[in-house]
């Protein structure tokens, strides 16, 4: 016989068993597993992805794969420049004719940097990482390689360029400029270039330069006068089209195709990656996003 009182029990322990439920279910829905989240699909020929808190690994595309870098050379050859002992980065490097002969013969991006002008080593940083300038890498990579003539300094340049790359250990980078238009031997891999500027990230001029969106340097004239140059803008659209972005370098070029390396931070969570052989500036670009916001996802 059911009476009022078991009645009543009876739907307490209803009510119980289906408020219990329900609380699995919203457990099991907000408990999902990171891994869980779906890899996005990239266009680029290779790709890497990594936390760059411990380095570990969030998306891979033929992440090993030894391609051309393009202008993503001047990572490295930015990490060289800061690397050197005694560093002065308000000391005046004079430009000279080569540097601008250099840029116009082989149509390359340029700092617009002009002749006879004194730029400063920090200044150079701005022009070789925002504007993509080749002039500016040449100056650098003549300020500080070793040797009695420019082609010796160069050539030293680039030996130390690649034995900062020996010293991270990797097996797939190999410079031959220091700017990335190459001799046909300029290559690296969307995990080497990921490490490399993991790297060059723990310097904090670097990270003050590659999340500059516009610069403007005054720089002496060989009259002793001072000049105003035209804003530097960064090639790295990112800076203003996804949250968090903190850098780093755009590349192109005819073998190179639309490479780019990227960082942002979100929730105190930092991503860094490579992209290399995409096909456009918008899609080097939105492959970047979708790793990135697949990244974060996986990070929670």
């Amino acid at each position: 016989m059911i009476t009022g009182i078991t009645v009543t029990r009876l739907r307490r322990a209803a009510a119980v068993a289906v408020t219990s439920g329900a609380l699995v279910a919203t457990g099991a829905l907000t408990a999902a597993p990171a891994q869980a989240v779906t890899a996005p699909s990239i266009v680029a020929k290779g790709g890497y992805l990594m936390n760059n808190a411990n380095n570990s690994t969030l998306y891979v595309k033929n992440a090993d794969g030894r391609l051309s870098t393009g202008s993503t050379t001047k990572i490295m050859t930015a990490k060289v420049v800061l690397a050197q002992p005694n560093l002065n980065l308000d000391a005046k490097v004079e430009i000279k004719k080569i540097y601008s002969d250099y840029v116009v013969r082989n149509n390359a991006s340029l700092a617009h940097l002009i002749v006879g002008d004194q730029v400063t080593v920090r200044q150079l940083l701005y022009g070789l990482m925002l504007p993509s300038g080749c002039d500016a890498a040449y100056a650098l990579a003549d300020k500080f390689g070793s040797g009695s003539t420019t082609a010796a300094r160069v050539k030293s340049f680039v030996g130390k360029m690649n034995s900062a790359a020996a010293a991270l250990h990797l097996q797939n980078t190999h410079f031959d400029s220091f700017d990335g238009i190459g001799n046909g031997n300029n290559y690296s891999t969307p995990r080497d270039l990921t490490k490399i500027a993991s790297s060059a990230m723990k310097n904090a001029t670097f990270r003050a330069v590659v999340k500059t969106k516009t610069y403007t340097a005054t720089t002496k004239t060989k009259s002793g006068g001072t000049r105003t140059m035209a804003p530097w803008k960064n090639t790295n659209g990112l800076l203003g089209s996804y949250s968090g972005t903190i850098g780093v370098k755009t590349g192109s070029g005819p073998e190179a195709k639309y490479c780019l390396v990227f960082a942002a931070t979100r929730n105190g969570k930092t991503v860094i990656g490579t992209v290399l052989a995409s096909s456009s500036i918008a899609q080097r670009e939105a492959d970047a996003k979708r790793m990135m916001s697949y990244g974060f996802a996986r990070l929670g």
